[in-house]
């Protein structure tokens, strides 16, 4: 039994791996947040919520692979 959960563990491990990295880049590189106007500043257009989600999933898998050792 403990080493069908700890199987299970392993398997999960890259997938956690790669979402702290994805935090940490988006973080760092402010990918996925809004940005508001300043006084004097109007962005041109705000991105959609929906491209915000695609640019974040695209990231994870990019994390993803770089995590696994995969070259893109």
């Amino acid at each position: 039994m403990d080493a069908i959960a700890n199987s299970s563990l392993g398997a999960r491990r890259n997938e956690d791996i790669a979402l702290d990295l994805l935090k940490f880049v988006s973080g760092v590189a402010g990918v996925g947040k809004t940005t508001g106007g300043s006084t004097g500043f109007n962005a041109p257009s705000a991105p959609k919520p929906e491209e915000h989600v695609t640019e974040l999933l695209e990231l994870y898998g990019r994390c993803l692979k770089a995590v696994e050792g995969e070259g893109e």
